[in-house]
């Protein structure tokens, strides 16, 4: 009957106004949306602009994905019968608005779906990242070398499951028979056949790629096959066919053809024994199969009634003799009001899928969930380079996650949906060094090394040998880390490092450690204190730290402190006031833990110990840099510690 009415068409050159709207419905409710798009646009020419006509030719371009034409229709849709329209033709002019590059415009017509339907899902994870946009483009990078396959024709190509190094998918182009080619009229292509291809790489192994392509001719027919996965053992494979069970081509009540899932054998090298899953109905579609890890559990897509979308992802037992559980839908945390669709779980349990109702980059996007005790995690964007403005979809992996494939009908591609390769960036530098001793130069031992992160966190930790040297192995490239050491009595040290875009280069952090303890002293930088004035400030609080920390290490360490001034100010006052400095300095240490009668001390000498020449006849010559030299403590060991031996 299709045939019948395409030819009807193709040589009547003069119908009537109400046929050619039939035919147009006729055409939208069989999916042709390529014919059905053609055919709204002479209706509207001619003078119907209903709301029916202008929807209808937008969702023809809409499902074609021909974004720019859909968003001239939708506009026109909005214009004229905003305050009539559902949230889905909102959701949809939204999305083309983001595939066509208008973000902001995106965002705003998404938001109004809250004025017709306050608890749909999708306005609110937008309001719950509002920045999402600059999130997603700017990922960190992990895909890399994405690489349009050599395989890709001017039709589509797309899906993929990857088995014993080849790559099985599914794509439109010709068989080259000589016949007619029987064309899908969804889209006005052949109808879709499953190829399998090698895997090689190329360009010194930064570019995947595969060969040529060889269809699986025993699981080809006359209508659609598509996204096949193979078990482990290469014995059983699941695969996507219209509902055809090789003689005929069967419908639901509206004579509607859906997709359901098949399972064939692997027989002596050939698939064979096909024969479809029980749960399929004729009447809604189960397509897109995917496994666990375990191979006990199959996931797929259905527009069966009760989801929560357009297409939800569902998962079903797979039980013993070649039975099934009842099927099971991932619930909200995965699915929207919209199309999720293309499930692949990862070796390591994480579920990826394609949606365009999760907030992403433009139409359908690829989103990570990990899997742990049959509860799904919020699904992550992958962002770009695999996500953008159009279609992106189809994401799968190899089982060492170091290289997978993704489907897309981005700009530049060869054909209406491509097979894309990338690699898995995995660039890891070593950081190594010594640690010596600022005062002898030699090694360090028994000193603890700690890489923090950009962000403050601990990532490694290593303690010196011998030989003072320390290594931290296969840390991430292009990343900002602080190298810390830290010793008994030695104040910390830190370096600053930087690792950069060069796999498995050496990185050299050479640290040196100041000992605490100088003969009968703890020798700690200058205390300053404010002119005139004997309180302790903050930075004198951080270098008083270091004389705790000692004591503390030392219980029994008795000390006496000493406070020196500059000649400035009268001799008199310059005693007072170093007194009272020395005294302050006393009781910071008492405060913070240290008892009273481990301090033997604390005297004031004033200006009598000058370590220049600017006393009160110079001092008029001498420089704040002179003056500050004079300006100054000392903490002399007097019990307990004299005799302390500081290792290296």
């Amino acid at each position: 009957m299709k045939k019948t009415i395409l030819l009807v068409f193709l040589i009547t050159s003069v119908v009537s106004f109400g046929q050619r709207k039939y035919a147009a419905d006729r055409y939208f409710k069989e999916f042709a949306y390529k014919k059905s798009a053609e055919l709204y646009e002479v209706l509207y020419q001619k003078g119907d602009t209903s709301q029916v006509v202008v929807s209808r030719l937008a969702d023809s371009y809409y499902y074609n994905a021909e974004f720019v034409k859909a968003e001239v229709w939708y506009e026109e849709l909005m214009q004229n019968f905003e305050n009539k329209e559902t949230t889905k033709h909102f959701f949809r002019y939204a999305q083309v608005l983001k595939s066509n590059g208008k973000v902001s415009e995106s965002d705003k017509w998404l938001q109004k779906i809250k004025k017709i339907e306050a608890t749909d899902s999708r306005p609110i994870a937008l309001d719950e990242n509002q920045d999402y946009f600059v999130e997603y483009t700017n990922k960190e990078k992990i895909y890399i070398n994405v690489h349009n396959v050599a395989t890709n024709t001017k039709y589509s190509d797309f899906g993929g499951f990857i088995f014993d190094n080849k790559l099985y998918y599914a794509s439109t182009k010709p068989l080259n028979i000589k016949k007619d080619v029987k064309l899908y009229e969804w889209n006005n292509q052949p109808f879709l056949n499953i190829y399998s291809s090698e895997l090689k790489d190329i360009d010194a192994d930064k570019i995947l790629d595969i060969s040529e392509a060889k269809r699986l001719k025993e699981l080809s027919t006359s209508y659609h096959e598509s996204n096949t996965i193979i078990t482990k053992n290469g014995k059983t494979m699941y695969f996507t066919r219209d509902n055809f069970d090789g003689e005929e081509l069967k419908g639901d009540d509206n004579r509607t053809t859906h997709l359901k899932i098949y399972k064939a054998t692997n027989v002596d090298g050939e698939w064979s024994k096909v024969r479809e899953l029980p749960f399929n109905t004729d009447n809604y579609s189960y397509g897109h199969p995917a496994l666990s890890p375990d191979e006990k559990t199959l996931y797929f897509v259905s527009d069966m009634p009760n989801g929560f979308g357009e297409t939800d992802i569902y998962k079903v037992a797979i039980l013993e003799d070649d039975k099934y559980g009842e099927p099971i839908n991932l619930g909200k945390q995965i699915n929207t009001e919209s199309r999720e669709m293309f499930p692949f779980v990862g070796i390591d349990n994480t579920l990826y899928f394609a949606s365009d109702g999760h907030i992403g980059l433009g139409a359908l996007d690829v989103f990570e969930s990990k899997i742990k005790n049959s509860k799904f995690s919020r699904p992550i964007n992958l962002g770009a380079p695999v996500n953008g403005p159009l279609d992106d979809f189809s994401f799968v992996i190899n089982n060492q996650r170091s290289k997978g494939f993704f489907s897309s009908n981005r700009k530049g591609g060869k054909g209406d949906d491509d097979i894309y390769s990338f690699l898995i960036y995995d660039c890891k530098e070593d950081i190594e060094g010594v640690v010596t001793n600022s005062r002898t130069g030699n090694p360090m031992f028994n000193v603890e090394v700690r890489l923090i992160d950009s962000e403050g966190n601990p990532i490694s930790k290593q303690i010196t040998k011998e030989d003072g040297r320390y290594v931290f192995k296969r840390i991430d490239c292009e990343n900002n880390f602080t190298v810390v050491a830290s010793k008994v009595d030695f104040k910390d040290t830190q370096k600053q490092v930087q690792t950069v875009d060069v796999n498995n280069k050496l990185i050299n952090v050479n640290l040196t450690l100041e000992s605490l303890i100088v003969e009968d002293q703890i020798v700690i930088k200058p205390i300053y204190f404010d002119f005139d004035l004997s309180n302790i400030r903050e930075d004198a609080e951080y270098e008083l730290e270091h004389i705790v920390s000692v004591m503390k290490n030392h219980p029994e360490m008795v000390i006496k402190i000493e406070s020196h001034t500059d000649s400035r100010g009268t001799k008199e006052y310059n005693k007072r006031l170093s007194t009272s400095r020395a005294i302050s300095t006393r009781d910071y240490i008492v405060s913070r833990g240290i008892a009273s009668n481990r301090i033997k001390s604390a005297l004031g000498f004033g200006e009598s110990q000058l370590l220049n020449d600017c006393d009160d006849a110079n001092q008029s010559k001498c420089s704040k840099e002179e003056h500050q030299k004079n300006r100054r403590s000392y903490f002399y060991i007097l019990d307990g510690g004299k005799n302390v031996k500081v290792n290296n």
